[in-house]
């Protein structure tokens, strides 16, 4: 892996300040947030400047059950190409089901299972052999755990590595995510992973309420997180270190200071000499990547992948849609993950249509009207046909009372939607079947 350096996630809230940073040596961006025909002037400025940029995916659910979407693959390539980026990177992670159709909006947790392992394993030789550059995926953090789970962290990763080839980008602020949230020990991880296939690393700020740890972007890096990355950087020296931050943000001046507490963890000298890259232990691999070397992978079974549907299908149900929680899951930890997914649906809707708390009132008159209609609708797509289908759906109800601000969501509706708002009946038959299904 070609050095990288130090870098921050661009994001347009702050890009005029990353063009200031002094020193900054790369940047990433969220792949689904640029348009290679249309890219931002900043991007094209730094590109200018010989800084590089990496696309990070959020939307392509390698963890999930089916196998990727081919136009999502297609897609996350031509950012690729647009960028002159090296590689590509996405998450550990299962965003979706097909049956039902769901969307949580955020990565969501694989079952560290042999199941899981192959579906996973699969989908990633296939994004694999359709992108353009290398791929390298993310751990993700968690609020709860898998009942049942057969694998490690440690173990996980490192076959999903030793079977694809694909490389890893270790977020060292999800490792203490997870140590707090799912009692894993992140330098036990760090010990059993092959770091030799290490991309890049994430650092990020969260915080802790009510035992629990949010992974949020929106605080600064605490200590303990470059305690961590010091924990990394002591068994290998990272091609690069990125700095994520996707709200609140502060002053340049104290982005400028977080990046320079990164650096000063980086460069505080060589990796310390006998400490294995890896150290792996466990159970022998097997399932249809154990094929001998040159051999093509077995196709995954379609009972297995059925089988990850079902599971991955009942828990989001349970945090979308408001079903049972499926057996063995910590009901309050999945009650916290519920109220979180609606609470981050109500905050990327407000942000993609300001429009929307303004016409209804203001932001505490929005949200709990969103959160309402969350309830018993959950996102089958993007957040954009979120913000659509709200919006249909309080005019189905004759919503806003006020006749002015019902007015003024009409048109917006319709401004978007390029059609005119049904008629009533029509209103009514469209509820009725949302609701039976």
């Amino acid at each position: 892996m070609a050095h990288l350096g130090v870098g921050i996630g661009w994001r347009p809230e702050i890009a005029d300040a990353v063009e200031r940073l002094s020193g900054l040596d790369w940047v990433e961006v969220v792949a689904e947030n640029v348009c290679p025909g249309h890219l931002p002037e900043s991007l094209l400025r730094l590109r200018e400047r010989g800084t590089l940029v990496v696309p990070h995916g959020v939307s392509l659910g390698l963890g999930g059950a089916d196998r990727p979407d081919p136009a999502k693959l297609a897609a996350l390539g031509e950012r690729a190409v647009a960028l002159g980026a090296p590689l590509v990177t996405e998450h550990i992670a299962f965003v979706r089901t097909s049956s039902p159709v769901l969307e949580a909006g955020h990565l969501l947790p694989v079952p560290r299972t042999r199941d899981a392992l192959d579906v996973l394993c699969e989908n990633v030789r296939i994004a694999q052999d359709a992108l353009p550059v290398p791929l390298a995926l993310e751990n993700i953090a968690a609020l709860f755990s898998w009942p049942g789970e057969e694998l490690t962290e440690g173990q996980f990763l490192t076959e999903l590595v030793e079977r694809t080839g694909v490389r890893l980008l270790i977020d060292v602020a999800n490792l203490h995510t997870n140590r707090i949230n799912r009692g894993e020990d992140p330098a036990a991880v760090l010990d059993a992973i092959p770091l030799e296939a290490l991309a890049y690393v994430h650092v990020a700020g969260g915080v802790e309420r009510g035992g629990v740890w949010h992974d949020t972007h929106a605080h600064p890096v605490p200590p303990v997180v470059l305690d961590l990355l010091a924990e990394l950087r002591s068994r290998v020296e990272p091609a690069g270190v990125l700095l994520e931050r996707d709200d609140d943000f502060p002053a340049e001046a104290e982005l400028a200071g977080e990046l320079a507490a990164i650096r000063a963890v980086v460069t505080a000298g060589p990796a310390a000499p006998g400490r294995p890259a890896t150290a792996r232990s466990g159970p022998a691999v097997t399932g249809p990547g154990t094929e001998p070397p040159g051999a093509e992978p077995r196709p995954v079974e379609e009972s297995t992948r059925t089988r990850v549907a079902l599971g991955q299908a009942a828990l989001l149900s349970a945090l979308v849609a408001g079903t049972p929680v499926p057996e063995g899951f910590d009901r309050r930890r999945i009650r916290v993950q519920a109220r979180a997914l609606a609470a981050k649906r109500a905050d990327v809707v407000a942000k993609l249509a300001p429009e929307l708390p303004v016409i209804l009132g203001g932001p505490d008159a929005y949200r709990e009207v969103f959160l309402s209609y969350a309830k018993g609708r959950p996102m089958t797509s993007g957040y954009r046909r979120d913000a659509l289908d709200f919006a249909e759906d309080l005019l189905i109800r004759d919503l806003p009372a006020d006749p002015a601000a019902r007015r003024r969501l009409t048109a917006w509706w319709q401004d978007r939607a390029g059609a005119r708002p049904p008629r009533r009946i029509v209103r009514w038959a469209r509820t009725l079947v949302g609701r039976a299904a």
